[in-house]
C-alpha cells in the first residue's frame, strides 16, 4: 500500500488542557519500528487518560508538542520488524501510552493489537484495549469478586464503570452503583441492584443502609479526592478490597496510620499499562477471558458516541466536565463509514 507522507492528526502543544488540543494537517504518517504494526485508523477511543496527559498529570506520559490519544483501531497497513501477527489487511484494536491515535495513521504494540472479533465494527471495539480489561483486573485479577459478595463501583456511568457493572452482575455480585442523578437510568439500564448519588455528602451512610450496616467487599475507586474517604469507610474492615484505579476527583491521600488504625483495609493500585508490562502473565490470562466473555456473548457489542476527529479538544472538554455517558470516539472522517466497517 502507498502511504501518504503526512496526515491530519491533532497535536497536543502544551499542558494546559484540551484547549490546547490542535489539529494539523502536516504531520508526518509514523512508520513502525521493530514489534510494531502501523494501522490506518478507522475510530479512536476516548479516555481518561488523555485529559491527564493534556495536563500533564499522567506520570511518564507525552510532552508537546505530541499526537495525542492512546486507543485506536482500524487496518494493519504496515508491519515493523519482527511481526508475524497480526497480518496487513488484519483489523485491529490496541492501546499505546506514547499516544499517536489521535490520527489518520497510528503505530501500536503489535504483542498488545487484539483482531476485531467476527460482527464487530471498528468503532464497537473501542474499550476492549482499555476500558473492559481495566473493569476486569479491577473485579477479578486484584478485587478477586466473587459471587454473593457486594461491590461498590464508582463513576458507573463512564466507559470502564458500565463494563464493571456488567461484569460484576456476570459473576454473581450485589452491584452498588454511583453516578450523578442524570445518569441513573442509563447505569440503572445495565442492571445495578442499586443505583447511588455519587455526589451525594450521605453517601458512605446510604451504602451503609443497603448493606445492612455490613459495607461492601470490594469498592471500585476511580473518583478519588473526597469521595476515596466514603470508599475507605465503606470496605468491610480486614476482608475489604479497594482497588483503586483512576484520579478523576482529585488526589487524595492516606497513612501508615489510618491503615493501622482507622481503614483496616486491603488497597490496592491498578494501572492497566503497568500490568501489561510488570505482569505480562496476569495480562494474558486476563486477555484470554475476556475474549472467552466475547465469545459466549457476556460481552455485546455496543456503538460509541462517535465524533469528528477535528472535533477532539471539545469532545475532551466535555468528558472533563462530566457531561458524558458511555463509550467516546473520534472518526478520522465523521462522514465515511469506515468507521463502521463490520469485519
Amino acid at each position: 500500500m502507498n502511504l501518504p507522507a503526512t496526515m491530519f492528526a491533532l497535536r497536543q502543544m502544551s499542558l494546559n488542557g484540551p484547549g490546547d488540543l490542535r489539529p494539523v494537517t502536516d504531520a508526518p504518517v509514523p512508520g513502525p519500528g521493530p514489534g510494531e504494526i502501523l494501522i490506518r485508523v478507522t475510530a479512536a477511543g476516548v479516555n481518561y487518560a488523555d485529559l491527564m496527559q493534556a495536563h500533564g498529570a499522567y506520570p511518564g506520559g507525552p510532552r508537546p508538542p505530541y499526537v495525542a490519544g492512546i486507543e485506536a483501531a482500524g487496518e494493519v497497513v504496515a508491519i515493523g520488524q519482527g511481526v508475524e501477527f497480526p497480518p496487513l489487511g488484519t483489523h485491529v484494536v490496541g492501546v499505546d501510552m506514547r499516544g499517536g491515535a489521535f490520527a489518520e495513521y497510528a503505530t501500536l504494540p503489535a504483542a498488545a493489537a487484539m483482531p476485531v472479533p467476527p460482527g464487530w465494527t471498528d468503532a464497537q471495539v473501542l474499550g476492549l484495549g482499555i476500558n473492559w480489561p481495566t473493569a476486569l483486573a479491577a473485579l477479578k485479577s486484584l478485587g478477586r469478586i466473587a459471587s454473593g459478595e457486594t461491590v461498590l463501583i464508582h463513576a458507573a456511568a463512564g466507559a470502564t464503570g458500565r463494563a464493571a457493572v456488567i461484569l460484576a452482575e456476570h459473576y454473581g455480585a450485589i452491584v452498588l452503583a454511583a453516578a450523578s442523578p442524570a445518569k441513573h437510568d442509563a447505569v440503572r439500564a445495565l442492571g445495578a441492584d442499586h443505583v447511588l448519588d455519587s455526589r451525594a455528602a450521605d453517601l458512605a451512610a446510604e451504602v451503609f443502609r443497603l448493606t445492612g450496616g455490613a459495607g461492601v467487599d470490594l469498592v471500585l475507586e476511580s473518583a478519588g479526592g473526597e469521595t476515596f474517604a466514603a470508599s475507605l469507610a465503606v470496605a468491610k474492615r480486614v476482608t475489604g478490597r479497594v482497588v483503586v484505579y483512576g484520579t478523576a476527583g482529585g488526589d487524595a491521600s492516606i497513612t501508615n496510620r489510618d491503615l493501622v488504625f482507622e481503614h483496616q483495609v486491603q488497597l490496592i493500585g491498578l494501572n492497566i499499562g503497568v500490568l501489561i508490562g510488570s505482569a505480562p502473565a496476569v495480562f494474558g490470562e486476563l486477555m484470554g477471558e475476556l475474549s472467552a466473555l466475547v465469545a459466549t456473548g457476556v460481552i455485546t457489542p455496543v456503538d460509541p458516541a462517535v465524533h469528528r476527529l477535528a472535533d477532539g479538544s471539545k469532545v475532551l472538554a466535555e468528558l472533563e466536565n462530566r457531561a458524558t455517558v458511555g463509550k467516546l470516539a473520534l472518526a478520522p472522517d465523521s462522514t465515511s463509514t469506515s468507521a463502521l466497517r463490520s469485519t
